[in-house]
C-alpha cells in the first residue's frame, strides 16, 4: 500500500477530506493553521479579502450549530490547515476543486440518508450553506505565501460545492435525463434560520433515478444556486446548464427545470418569465440591489438578445391534472408588463401582450425569475424541443417560535413534504416523449396570485 504521505501536500488535502467524512468535531475545537486563514467573522483578514454581509452572519453562533448538527463540521474545521499546506496556485486550485466538490458530495449523501452524522433531518438545507459559507471565509481571510486569484479560487470553490462539477449524467441507454436547480436560503437578516425547500429538493433528488408516470425511468442531476445577483452576472446560470443543452450529447437533458420557493400553500408552474430585473429595494443575500424597480425594470447584466417574455414549455396539463396532493399546484400566467404605448406597470393575469415591456414574470422581478428567463433563453438557441420552465415550491413553514430552536417536527414535516412533492411533479413533467405540449389554462381558475415581488 502506497502512504499518503509520500505524496506531500496533497496527502495533506486527501487526509483531511478522508477525516472529514468520518468526524464531525465542533468548529472551537479545531487546532489553529500554521498560516493565517482563519474564518471567524471577527478577525479583519487581509485589506483586500474583506468579508461581505453574506459571510458575516457566520457571527451568528446558531450557524455554526447549523453545520455542527448537521455533521459536516470536519469540513470547516480542518480546512483552513489544507490552505495553508498548499505550496502554489495550482495546488490551490486543485484544493479548491476537491474540497468544493467532497463537501457537495457529503452533502448530498446526508441528504438522501447514506451519510450518517448530525441530529438535524437528513433533507435540510441549511448545513451546506452555512458549510459553504464558512469555508469562504477561510478562503477569504488566507495569506498565503505566493500571489493569489482570490475572487477566481472562491469561484471554483462555489461552483464545485453547488454541483456545477459533478452533474453529469450516466449515459444508461434507455434512462431519461432531468436537470434541476434549488436555490440558497434568503431572507437571512430577518430570520437566520431560514432554509430554501428548493435546495432541499436538489440535493435529495441528485444522481437518483425515478419511475415516470409512463413507466419509464430517468435519472436526476442537480445544482444549487447563491442568491446573488453578481455570480448571475458572471454566468453561473449559463455554466451550469448550457452542457445540459448541447443537442445530442451524453450529458444533454431531455428536461429541464428551475426551482425556487415562492407562494403560501401552493405550487405554482410559471406559465412566462421575463427579461427585466425590478425586486428593488429587497436584496440579495449580499445586501446588493438590482438596479430595477417596477417603475423602472432593467435587463440583467450578460443577457444576450431575446424576447421580453419566454414562455414555459414543461407539460403544465400533464402536472396539473395529475398531481395535487398534499400541496395544490396550478399554472400560472401572471406577469407585469408595461404596455406598448404606455408608461406605467399593468398586472395581468392571463400572460404579456403584444409590444409590451416586460416588468416580471410569473416569478416576480427577482432572481427566481431570472434564473427561468435565463434558462429559457440558453433552451430556445442550444435546444429549443427540450421542456423547459420554472417551478415554484410553497413556502417553507414550521419553525418553532423559539429562536433557539433550529428545527422542529412540523418543519422537517414540511421540507420532506415540499421535496416529495417536485419529485412527483418532476415523474409526470419528464413522462411526455417527444415535442412538449402547449400549456393550457390552469382548468380549476382559483383566485389569482398576488404578484411575487423578492422572492426566489
Amino acid at each position: 500500500m502506497i502512504s499518503l504521505r509520500s505524496f506531500g501536500p496533497v496527502a495533506a488535502v486527501l487526509a483531511g477530506l478522508l477525516a472529514a467524512t468520518v468526524s464531525a468535531a465542533p468548529a472551537h475545537a479545531a487546532e489553529a493553521p500554521s498560516c493565517s486563514a482563519a474564518a471567524s467573522p471577527s478577525v479583519p483578514g487581509p485589506p483586500s479579502a474583506r468579508l461581505d454581509p453574506e459571510q458575516s452572519r457566520l457571527a451568528d453562533p446558531r450557524t455554526a450549530a447549523l453545520v455542527e448538527r448537521g455533521g459536516l463540521a470536519g469540513f470547516v474545521d480542518r480546512f483552513p490547515a489544507a490552505l495553508c499546506a498548499t505550496r502554489g496556485p495550482g495546488e490551490a486550485t486543485r484544493l479548491a476543486d476537491a474540497w468544493g466538490r467532497s463537501l457537495w458530495q457529503a452533502s448530498v449523501r446526508r441528504a438522501q440518508g447514506h451519510r450518517p452524522g448530525g441530529d438535524l433531518p437528513a433533507g435540510d438545507d441549511r448545513p451546506l450553506y452555512w458549510a459553504r459559507l464558512a469555508m469562504t471565509a477561510a478562503l477569504a481571510h488566507w495569506e498565503p505565501p505566493f500571489s493569489l486569484d482570490r475572487p477566481a479560487l472562491r469561484a471554483r470553490f462555489e461552483d464545485a460545492s453547488r454541483g456545477l462539477t459533478d452533474h453529469g449524467f450516466t449515459g444508461a441507454p434507455g434512462v431519461r435525463r432531468v436537470f434541476i436547480s434549488g436555490f440558497d436560503p434568503f431572507g437571512l437578516d430577518s430570520e437566520v434560520r431560514r432554509a430554501n425547500p428548493s435546495g432541499s429538493a436538489a440535493l435529495q433528488l441528485h444522481g437518483t433515478r425515478i419511475r415516470l408516470a409512463d413507466g419509464s425511468t430517468a435519472e436526476i442531476r442537480a445544482v444549487v444556486l447563491p442568491v446573488r445577483y453578481a455570480d448571475f452576472d458572471a454566468g453561473i446560470v449559463e455554466r451550469a446548464f448550457a452542457s445540459r443543452l448541447v443537442a445530442h450529447g451524453r450529458d444533454s437533458a431531455d428536461l429541464i427545470a428551475t426551482v425556487s420557493q415562492g407562494y403560501p400553500g401552493t405550487f405554482t408552474l410559471e406559465g412566462w418569465a421575463g427579461r427585466s430585473r425590478s425586486a428593488d429595494p429587497y436584496p440579495d443575500n449580499t445586501h446588493a440591489l438590482s438596479g430595477g424597480t417596477r417603475t423602472r425594470p432593467v435587463t440583467a447584466p450578460g443577457v444576450g438578445p431575446g424576447p421580453e417574455f419566454i414562455r414555459t414549455t414543461l407539460p403544465a396539463d400533464a402536472v396539473v391534472g395529475a398531481v395535487q396532493s398534499p400541496y395544490p399546484v396550478r399554472l400560472n400566467n401572471a406577469v407585469t408588463e408595461i404596455p406598448a404605448g404606455a408608461t406605467e406597470p399593468v398586472d395581468r393575469q392571463d400572460g404579456p401582450t403584444p409590444g409590451s415591456r416586460a416588468v416580471a414574470g410569473g416569478g416576480g422581478g427577482y432572481l427566481s425569475n431570472e434564473v427561468a428567463y435565463r434558462t429559457g433563453l440558453l433552451r430556445s438557441v442550444l435546444s429549443p424541443w427540450t421542456p423547459g420552465g420554472h417551478i415554484h415550491t410553497p413556502v417553507l413553514t414550521g419553525l418553532p417560535a423559539d429562536p433557539q430552536l433550529l428545527t422542529g417536527p412540523e418543519f422537517a414535516r414540511n421540507e420532506a413534504a415540499i421535496a416529495a412533492q417536485v419529485r412527483t411533479i418532476l415523474e409526470h413533467a419528464a413522462a411526455r416523449p417527444g415535442r412538449p405540449a402547449t400549456p393550457v389554462p390552469d382548468p380549476v381558475r382559483p383566485a389569482p396570485l398576488k404578484p411575487l415581488r423578492s422572492l426566489p
